[in-house]
């Protein structure tokens, strides 16, 4: 409960006059309110600025959280496969990644995707298709087309954080596919948490060599020779052409 007390402060310095307490929060001088929280509480009608504060907000992502850990927490062994949502039904990175969501669930692995189209979507089909658990993690986003049809356990996330630290949580191994900027923040994430042992140790694959491989250039002949990041751990990141490769990284690591 809200209350005030008067601060005698023999310090030297100011007197910030009265000191208001509300909860673990300290308030003084042009500081305290001139609302009552309490008061607000129980009156009728006015104002809904509120729904949209922070604190209102941290009710919003604790309920996130809570749907979401309660959704998966028994998935058993997963692994993610990103990429991007453009890719075409026509493409071979299409069906490549159709064949190792295919091949992962036929292991015993839940596959984990963003929910949305394209590779998303391939990876989803594969799974869905030989009878395995095909999730989807969805991101309310303006032009967002919803999970696609191929998802038997889909959330849709508000908050890009909270829907990160699902992948992360409940991935053993990603595989990532061509893509944009999602992809991308994707795999610098899981390679910044796993590289800084914040998450355990995971093999992260990326699929399609040719498309991977003037970022990697970069990453060594510039960001690591100017001392910017340490060795990469060569067991941590695979590169390769091969579905039957990236599966079998994973499931390496699975046993």
């Amino acid at each position: 409960m809200a209350d005030m007390v008067d601060n005698h402060n023999d310090d030297e310095g100011p007197d910030l006059g009265r000191t208001y307490h509300s909860g673990p929060v300290i308030m003084r001088g042009p500081m305290i309110p001139e609302a009552d929280a309490n008061a607000g509480l129980l009156s009728s009608g006015g104002d809904t600025d509120w729904l949209h504060m922070d604190p209102w907000r941290v009710l919003r992502i604790q309920a996130e959280f809570v749907d979401g850990f309660g959704a998966l927490a028994e998935l058993g062994p997963a692994a993610a496969i990103f990429g991007s949502a453009r890719t075409g039904r026509d493409d071979s990175t299409y069906a490549a990644a159709r064949k190792m969501g295919g091949d992962l669930a036929k292991a015993g692995m839940t596959v984990i995707t963003g929910g949305g189209p394209g590779i998303m979507e391939a990876a989803n089909k594969g799974a869905a298709e030989v009878g395995g658990k095909s999730v989807g993690l969805g991101i309310e986003l303006p032009m967002e087309q919803g999970l696609n049809r191929w998802v038997n356990l889909g959330i849709t996330f508000r908050y890009f954080f909270v829907r990160k630290m699902m992948f992360m949580k409940y991935s053993s191994g990603i595989i990532v596919c061509p893509g944009g900027f999602g992809t991308l923040d994707e795999m610098f994430e899981v390679l910044t948490l796993v590289q800084t042992h914040k998450a355990p140790s995971m093999p992260i694959v990326l699929f399609d060599r040719a498309y991977w491989q003037g970022l990697f250039d970069w990453i060594s002949d510039t960001v690591k020779q100017r001392g910017m990041i340490s060795e990469l751990d060569p067991d941590l990141v695979i590169r390769t052409d091969d579905p039957d490769e990236a599966v079998q990284a994973i499931l390496r690591h699975r046993a």
